[in-house]
């Protein structure tokens, strides 16, 4: 849960985006808040509900492109409350980018929930980035805070980071870009 070799003991919160297995957080300390999916009129709770090879055996059968919603604040505010409960001193979240997602809305106003001290205390961070972007700016986030890197310096180093991030894909086929209306 939460990370320390110091005094300063800092969580650190991201959304199901960051393409960390649910171990791999685990073993790093990081909780890790679900974005929903929906297939048609079939919702599930990414990691939760359907693993990351069902969702592309049923993308792949879809008539239909899958729809992505943000997780509810609320979520935010358990994974919040959960490394306050463990005795952290602070939390830095970090989100998939709000270029393309309503996440970092609904983790600010997670935050919100929090009581005023707790709210001080809780860092949210826009990733600019997704996917391994995403994932490695965790990665590095859950380092910092094992070694007793303090929360400030931590979202300094995250900032920094991300602006020098750069994700990039390939893909094997354009049908799901056609489906999905973005070619002819």
């Amino acid at each position: 849960m939460c990370e320390t070799k110091a005094m300063t003991k800092v969580g650190i919160v991201t959304d199901s985006s960051c393409d960390l297995g649910l171990d791999h957080a685990a073993a790093l300390g990081v909780e890790v808040v679900p974005l929903f999916i929906s297939f048609g009129d079939t919702d599930y709770v990414d990691g939760e509900q359907i693993t990351t090879t069902e969702f592309y055996k049923k993308m792949a059968a879809a008539e239909e492109l899958p729809k992505t919603a943000a997780p509810s604040p609320g979520r935010f505010t358990q994974a919040f409350t959960k490394h306050f409960d463990n005795d952290c001193d602070s939390v830095v979240c970090i989100n998939l980018s709000s270029q393309i997602s309503a996440t970092m809305e609904s983790a600010i106003s997670g935050a919100a929930n929090l009581n005023d001290d707790l709210r001080q205390r809780t860092h949210i961070v826009d990733s600019g980035s997704v996917t391994a972007g995403l994932g490695n700016l965790v990665i590095a986030a859950a380092q910092l805070a094992a070694d007793g890197t303090d929360a400030a310096t931590i979202v300094t180093e995250v900032q920094a980071a991300s602006d020098r991030t750069r994700v990039l894909g390939t893909i094997n086929t354009l049908e799901n870009l056609r489906r999905g209306g973005r070619i002819g």
